[in-house]
């Protein structure tokens, strides 16, 4: 009690020395909490951003593993197993069904005739066969089937519409996904005068016999202003035909299926992929990653961290090496006050413990006003990092439900995940 009395009076008494030191941890311990709302707000954006770009693995071919093989065995033989490998139903489940997975999506593809309506094909001369089930040439388009029929089995499946490649121009996405119900092209629909409400009957390429009923639900439109021929007048989704999973895989149980899975966090990527390995995944398969495109996302706002984060230790650092000196010089200004007090039988620690006691109590008092302060101004800085990121959600949210043709939210995560 005798050196709190002792330090509270030579604070009293050294007023001009001791607002300095005050001003001093005053203003490091503003600069302190708005650097640390800083971080904490980018926190905050990154965990958003890992909600917002989830990691995702598929299943897709080695070409390092087939590479490897070519070196050593025949190489027809090597591309002939590679072609012919197909994931089963079973395994798609079986690889889905890990504790490092939070859901999992895929589609299936098949293709179609139809004598009820007419395929999209650009007049052009040169007019190919386009990637993603788009315009074919008459010439090509008999082998394999004038339509191509893509079946998803969620609305988390549908990446176009989600990303905005592809949106709803009438219409809209049916909720249930194992109805008969599709989406056609808008060109496709304006060349055969199709609309929302007509039936199309599409048949089995190899066997005619075959016949198979869709009912348009929506008309979709592709933005992504692309084509494998840049002369073509046509999109590359012309003849693609939008339906659910099941349908398709009535139409074809060989259908080409195409899956993603969607992980708890990048920390358990390894551990999933080599949970899918021992699980019997074929070798000239692989896993693979979309970490580059997410780190890629966030690359800016950990740079806003990574930046607050250095300037909070810098400031610490400095604030602590000044305050430091400013105590050592006054120290040295008080050898009289230092030599009276070991006179009268002050110790040594006795004496240090003063110096401290004065420290302290002029930074409580500095700290607690400067953390209040800092408190105030920090929450507009946040507010205003974290806005732009509470406009960009609910404005790509309100994106979506137009992409799908919905004015309303869409269905939940337990209508997401409907499978077969």
């Amino acid at each position: 009690m005798y050196i709190l009395k002792n330090a509270w009076i030579s604070i009293s008494r050294n007023k001009g020395r001791n607002i300095l030191i005050a001003i001093l941890i005053f203003v490091i311990a503003i600069a302190s909490t708005v650097t640390l709302a800083i971080r904490n707000a980018a926190s905050r954006l990154i965990d958003s951003y890992y909600d917002a770009y989830q990691v995702e693995a598929t299943i897709g071919m080695s070409r390092k593993n087939i590479m490897g093989e070519l070196e050593e065995k025949d190489k027809d033989t090597i591309l002939e197993n590679a072609s012919n490998v197909i994931l089963t139903q079973e395994e798609i489940d079986s690889y889905g069904d890990s504790e490092y997975v939070n859901n999992y999506f895929y589609t299936a593809t098949t293709y179609l005739n139809s004598s009820q309506i007419e395929a999209v094909t650009s007049t052009f001369e040169g007019g190919n066969k386009e990637g993603k089930g788009g315009p074919v040439r008459s010439d090509q388009q008999n082998s394999t089937g004038d339509f191509t029929i893509v079946g998803y089995n969620s609305y988390t499946a549908m990446s176009e519409f989600i990303t905005g490649d592809y949106t709803i121009t009438d219409g809209s996405v049916s909720e249930d996904f194992s109805s008969n119900s599709c989406l056609v092209n808008e060109e496709l629909a304006t060349t055969n005068h199709l609309e929302v409400g007509d039936t199309i009957t599409f048949t089995d390429p190899s066997d005619s016999s075959k016949t198979y009923t869709l009912e348009i639900s929506g008309i979709y439109t592709d933005n992504e202003n692309s084509s494998d021929n840049k002369m073509n007048m046509f999109s590359n989704s012309s003849n693609k035909i939008i339906t659910n999973i099941n349908q398709v895989l009535k139409m074809d149980r060989n259908a080409t299926l195409s899956l993603t899975y969607i992980l708890k966090s990048m920390d358990v990527l390894d551990a999933f992929k080599e949970e899918v390995s021992s699980k019997g995944l074929n070798e000239y398969l692989e896993v693979q990653d979309n970490l580059s495109e997410v780190e890629n996302q966030l690359s800016s706002i950990s740079n806003v961290k990574t930046f607050a984060t250095t300037f909070l230790g810098i400031t610490l650092l400095i604030g602590g090496i000044v305050l430091f000196v400013i105590n050592m010089i006054h120290i040295r200004e008080r050898k009289y006050e230092i030599g009276v007090l070991r006179t009268i039988g002050m110790t040594k620690s006795k004496l240090s413990m003063q110096f401290i006691a004065e420290v302290l109590i002029v930074a409580f008092f500095a700290l607690v006003a400067g953390a209040c302060v800092g408190s105030v101004v920090s929450v507009p800085v946040a507010n205003h990092l974290l806005e732009s990121e509470i406009n960009t959600s609910r404005e790509n949210k309100e994106n979506i439900d137009r992409n799908f043709g919905k004015n309303d939210s869409i269905p939940s995560k337990e209508k997401q995940k409907q499978m077969i």
